[in-house]
Formats: C-alpha cells, structure tokens, sequence
C-alpha cells in the first residue's frame, strides 16, 4: 500500500534534492497552489537543492517569467528546464537522434507563443502540408480546442514527415480543466503511420539533463514530486529515483477528491494497480 503523508515535510529528510513538476504541482496553469511557494522555500531553507522539470513546450526562460506572474519568485528554487528548452536546443545544434536530418521548411503546430523553440535558427515555417520537411506539434492552439479538431490537420500531412513532439503529456488541468496536448495530437501522427520524435518525461534523459543543472546528486538522495503516473511516476522510473506521487492534481478525479484532500488508500490502490512503476509516497498536495 502507497503511504498517504500530509505534507513534503514527512519525507523531506530522506532526500538532497528534488526534480518538481509545475502543472498539478505548483500552478494549474492560471493560479499558484496555495502552500507551494512555501513549500519550496522550505525546501530550500533546509539545504535542499531543487530543479524544476516541466513538459511545456516552450523556452524555460517564459516559465520564469509566468512563475513570477503566478508569485513564485525565481529565487524560491535552483534551475528549471523544460522540454520546449531541449527541442530549442536540439533544433539549434541539429545532433540529437532525428535531428541532423531534418530539412529547413517545417509545419508548426500549436499556439502562436510557443514559435520561439525554431524561430531564429533559419528556419521557414510553411502553410502547405506538401512542403514541410517536418512538423513541430507544441499542442492544441487554444485550449478549449478539442482532439478531433486536430485529425485533418495531422492527416493533411501525407507524406508523413518527421514529426517532433514538444510536449509528451496526453492532458493537462489547466483553471480545473482537463485540455487536450502536444502528445494527443501526437499520437494521431503515429496512428497515421508517422515518426514521432518525443521530448521529455517520461524518457528518464530529460532527468538526467535536469540534475546535471544541480551538479548531478546521487540518484539515491533525489526525489521527483509529480502528480501523473504516465510522465512523473514512469520518467522517476525511468531515470532511476524516486517518486512522490501529489494526489490533487491530473488523477484527482479519479480518486474522487477535490484539490488538497487525501484519497482513500483503497481509491489510490485502485489507481495505482493500472500503473507498473510505483511511487514511494503519496500527498493531497505540494505542501509542507
């Protein structure tokens, strides 16, 4: 049975450092979390190193700036990182796998903020399907926008060029509202028979490039704090640390409880049973 703790502080001792998730964590994309802020400057006045890791698809530097706009200050944690800051980073030096082949034309979809991962690298970016070399899908572009608002568009693509994911969530809560991501849209590219070039949890290299920003700790001292089994729990798996797993955010409902309160250890096992990787504890919420 997963252990139900009332805050970070039950199990903060354990570890030297954390790897933690933004949306659910700390922000539901509109509104910090009451007890966040806290939290981390806690955290940090117990000696506690912190990486924030996120799967937002754009450069780590704009999720400062939304931090700061939401009231959590740049100096409440270490570094952050974001997987739209490895895709920027991988189109600029063109050397991670898949990416030294991509032409120069590419298709973009997403909202119009989020151009900022290829812009300025000398890359054109094309309306017409038949003249992209590869497409960059950053998510839905307006968030009420649904799934199947996005099958002619990934099918339009016949040719089926590469395509590269800059966000692998499938959902996100966003003002209490489950939307639609890059990964869904995604997944309909690979239905169609597509090459999709993902970025970011759960694939355990983005961890890795998290903790070299904190001079790379023994995975053994370092807890991830996540709030989805698919990304946070898989990805700690995957890159070989632990995780906390924060009831209140995308699986709340699922649990049947509202943000900040603790499940029935019989509605997490029920949760946790449809999942492999398991984490080592569970909170209501990022609190200390």
């Amino acid at each position: 049975m997963i252990p139900i703790l009332p805050g970070v502080s039950a199990i903060a001792d354990r570890y030297d450092a954390f790897v933690l998730d933004l949306w659910g964590v700390l922000h539901d994309g509109v509104t910090a979390y009451p007890g966040a802020r806290d939290c981390l400057e806690k955290l940090k006045a117990a000696g506690k190193r912190t990486v924030l890791l996120s799967n937002a698809p754009r450069r780590a530097s704009y999720l400062v700036e939304m931090m700061e706009d939401l009231g959590i200050p740049r100096s409440a944690y270490d570094e952050i990182i974001s997987s739209g800051e490895v895709v920027w980073r991988n189109l600029k030096e063109r050397t991670a796998p898949g990416y030294a082949d991509l032409g120069r034309n590419l298709a973009f979809i997403g909202n119009d903020r989020d151009r900022h991962i290829y812009e300025g690298m000398g890359y054109t970016c094309v309306d017409d399907p038949a003249k992209a070399d590869f497409v960059v899908v950053c998510g839905p572009a307006d968030f009420d926008d649904l799934l199947d608002v996005y099958r002619p568009i990934v099918a339009a693509f016949r040719h089926l060029p590469p395509m590269i994911c800059a966000n692998p969530d499938r959902r996100v809560i966003r003002d209490g509202k489950v939307v639609v991501c890059a990964g869904n849209i995604a997944d309909l590219f690979a239905e169609l028979g597509g090459t999709v070039i993902s970025t970011g949890k759960p694939d355990g290299a983005i961890y890795d490039d998290a903790l070299a920003l904190i001079g790379s700790p023994p995975k053994s001292r370092v807890l991830g704090v996540g709030d989805a089994f698919p990304t946070d729990v898989t990805g700690c798996a995957a890159a070989g640390i632990d995780e906390l797993l924060i009831c209140g955010g995308i699986h709340a409902e699922e649990l049947g409880i509202a943000w900040g309160e603790a499940p029935t250890p019989e509605a997490l096992a029920g949760l946790a049973a449809r999942y492999t990787p398991q984490p080592v504890a569970a909170v209501p919420a990022f609190r200390w």
